[in-house]
């Protein structure tokens, strides 16, 4: 028998508000809108028995909410979707879709995300890499069993990222991503 324990944090202030659009896999796209997000986080582990708790609510939650933060307000692209072309220049972005439809934003307003589209699903899964990356430094030996988002996109709906381990894994394993570009 393997004992796993956790925590299961979805603070009000766990939210974010953006705009965005979904390609979908015959490259339609929808149309430029917005969400109020709300998220939902669960890690399970191994408990450290030198403190008796897994990780302390007090240290992850400002985590969560600044990871939310990063892109709140915001208007959020994926850099890796094969339908659309991102440009930098000055303080401007240019999204252009399919050679057809274009969107010029203020840089301080775009946040590009490295995810190939902006479903809620890819969203979970930046939030838990970005969440997993910032807690490797407060807690670089906590062996992680499962972690779990989830991103409701409005009410009752929301997309859930997990990722689970046959034998728990030490943060301090942990190799991350490309970072979000803040434009």
């Amino acid at each position: 028998m393997m004992e796993t324990f956790g925590i299961r944090i979805y603070k009000e202030y766990f939210n974010f508000a953006a705009a965005h659009f979904l390609i979908f896999e015959d490259g339609t796209r929808e149309e430029l809108h917005g969400h109020n997000y709300q998220v939902q986080m669960q890690i399970e582990g191994v408990l450290n028995h030198t403190q008796d708790i897994f990780i302390d609510f007090l240290h992850i939650k400002p985590i969560v909410k600044a990871v939310c933060d990063a892109i709140d307000h915001r208007t959020l692209l994926p850099q890796f979707s094969p339908y659309l072309q991102i440009k930098t220049e000055g303080s401007s972005v240019e999204a252009v879709y399919q050679q057809s439809d274009r969107w010029v934003f203020p840089k301080r307003d775009v946040v590009i995300l490295p995810i190939p589209n902006t479903s809620a699903e890819r969203l979970a899964q930046y939030l838990c890499h970005k969440t997993l990356e910032k807690l490797q430094a407060q807690y670089p030996e906590a062996a992680i069993r499962t972690i779990e988002f989830s991103v409701e996109e409005s009410r009752g709906q929301a997309a859930i990222y997990r990722q689970t381990y046959e034998a728990p894994k030490a943060l301090i394993e942990f190799e991350f991503q490309q970072e979000a570009a803040l434009v």
